[in-house]
């Protein structure tokens, strides 16, 4: 599995800011081929990230809905088509961010396009709890987790400030994934330390990406089940891949004790283990002012 820190645009409605986002990430996709993944995930809004400043800032500055009709729908879905053909050609899982526009007056979804190794469109995650800007002048949420599998892998998506609702990730891990892909457009340390906190909560792999642009402040990577991160791109601000094999049965002490034994020790623990376990009728432990 590789993750990218690739360049995230602003504006929607510049095309040549586009295109390039978008031969960016097909030259990671290269690179990611050759260096044998079979997955890459780049950060939300890989093609573009649209700014609230340019898409919903009204005459005086305030914020207003943003008026969708000013995107360059077409150049985006040029270069979703060509990254798509591209992970055809090179057998590569991709998964990258933009904006799905839905029937107007709907606003656009925040999604990532999951494009199988066969360049087919297979799924498309729409990011769930948006900010109060989202929400407010930008996008329509999405309703539903995204589970897909890769190779005998599940793997689930979220998308940025999902970092902060972790019942998102709770339900993941009822949902067996092996790995989740947190997509973020965010300058921000804590977050990847969340990140990093799901890892060792729920016991699966988390890859992690970022726009290069932000790396300087926590750059993408890979956290292994347990909380460890196995790889991490340069906190330089260039566009870079993290790769890590994701490995069920990997002896690596780490990974070991997180599937085999936390993991499930987890599950038991939430499904009533202790049930009946409880003392009954004892004063010694029904009442805490004794010592």
């Amino acid at each position: 599995m590789a993750v990218a820190q690739s360049t995230v645009p602003e504006d929607p409605t510049e095309p040549s800011a586009l295109r390039v986002a978008g031969q960016e990430i097909r030259d990671l996709m290269a690179e990611a081929a050759r260096a044998g993944a079979r997955l890459v995930q780049f950060p939300e809004g890989a093609i573009v990230y649209p700014s609230k400043h340019v898409m919903a800032s009204g005459p005086a500055g305030e914020l207003v809905p943003a008026d969708w009709s000013h995107a360059a729908w077409d150049v985006l879905r040029e270069e979703a088509k060509s990254i798509a053909e591209l992970a055809g050609e090179l057998g590569l899982w991709t998964v990258f961010g933009s904006i799905h526009p839905l029937t107007p007056p709907n606003r656009p979804h925040n999604s990532l396009y999951i494009v199988s190794d066969r360049g087919r469109l297979v799924a498309r995650y729409d990011k769930r709890f948006l900010s109060h800007t989202e929400v407010s002048f930008l996008y329509a949420p999405g309703r539903e987790p995204l589970v897909f599998e890769v190779d005998g892998i599940r793997i689930g998506c979220a998308l940025c400030v999902e970092a902060n609702f972790p019942e998102l990730f709770a339900e993941y891990e009822r949902l067996d994934v092996d790995c989740v892909l947190l997509s973020v457009m965010v300058d921000d340390g804590p977050r990847a330390r969340v990140a990093q906190a799901y890892g060792t909560l729920y016991n699966y792999w988390l890859g992690y990406s970022v726009p290069a642009q932000f790396s300087a402040t926590a750059p993408s990577g890979i956290v292994g089940p347990g909380g460890r991160w196995l790889a991490r791109c340069p906190a330089d601000g260039r566009p870079a891949l993290a790769i890590a094999e994701i490995d069920l049965d990997s002896k690596d002490p780490d990974v070991d004790v997180a599937v085999r034994y936390a993991r499930p020790w987890r599950r038991a623990a939430r499904a009533g283990l202790y049930d009946g376990r409880h003392p009954v009728g004892d004063p010694r432990s029904e009442t805490g002012t004794a010592f």
